[in-house]
């Protein structure tokens, strides 16, 4: 029997599943979900914020004194000027303000990222530095896409989709002149660097080199709350140093040093 022409139907099926397999490797990949969560958010400003009176600015890299920082989106109106930051994940999510990283868990799953606010803060500071502005004209926003779900109590302005876009037009303070947010929509455009992909791959290499100093935190892997250093002072135990969860009492989990 000639297995030739099996094994040419064969090749000839598997070679129409190239491209599809590639397209679910691409749709699984971190940097679809990061511009797939972007597009989401942005469609959503689009929909519910006038445009006349909130103007986007989306994807920018402004340089810093150790790198560069890159802001998904800004929103310049007279009500202030939002900076927007964008997760598109799943799972549970814990952590709080204070936290230098916190914790997603999808079922037996753990995995560790920057706090978002901590994130978000230096680009609120680097925009302001940029702008030569100071005050509070200016406002941090973390949405959070997909079906994710917070397990620990969040800050105002940490939402899901529309409570960000609910959360920016519940300030209806007129803050900014007319003249005010053209000048600042000019300085913006002028002080960002190119879009490119050089710009792109030295940010992510920044932000690598900053993922690996954080995560050297130790976290609880009951709650995704940060772990503190203590010492025993009674007991059989007593002189001893133990790793003690943040959130006592509310979680007693400790761990031998």
């Amino acid at each position: 029997m000639d297995l030739s022409v099996y094994l040419d139907m064969v090749y000839g099926t598997l070679w129409y599943l190239i491209p599809f397999f590639i397209v679910i490797t691409v749709i699984k990949s971190a940097w679809f979900k990061g511009v797939f969560g972007e597009w989401q958010v942005n469609l959503l400003i689009k929909l519910f914020l006038n445009k006349a009176d909130y103007h986007l600015i989306k994807n920018v890299t402004l340089p810093t004194a150790d790198g560069t920082t890159q802001i998904d989106h800004i929103i310049v109106s007279k009500y202030g000027i939002f900076v927007v930051e964008t997760k598109n994940m799943k799972g549970w999510i814990f952590g709080s303000a204070s936290q230098k990283v916190w914790t997603q868990k999808i079922f037996k799953h753990t995995s560790k990222f920057q706090n978002p606010l901590h994130q978000n803060y230096k680009h609120v500071k680097t925009l302001q530095s940029c702008l030569g502005i100071v005050g509070d004209n200016v406002f941090s926003v973390i949405i959070f896409i997909r079906d994710s779900h917070f397990k620990t109590e969040m800050p105002d302005n940490v939402q899901y989709a529309r409570g960000g876009i609910e959360y920016i037009k519940s300030k209806t303070s007129e803050l900014l002149t007319e003249s005010e947010i053209s000048s600042c929509l000019e300085r913006i455009e002028s002080g960002r660097l190119q879009p490119s992909f050089k710009t792109n791959s030295e940010h992510k290499k920044h932000v690598k080199e900053i993922m690996k100093q954080k995560v050297s935190t130790k976290t609880c892997s009951k709650c995704g709350s940060e772990m503190v250093r203590r010492k025993a002072n009674k007991g059989m135990n007593a002189g001893n140093e133990f790793w003690g969860c943040a959130s006592f009492p509310k979680c007693r989990n400790v761990v031998s040093c």
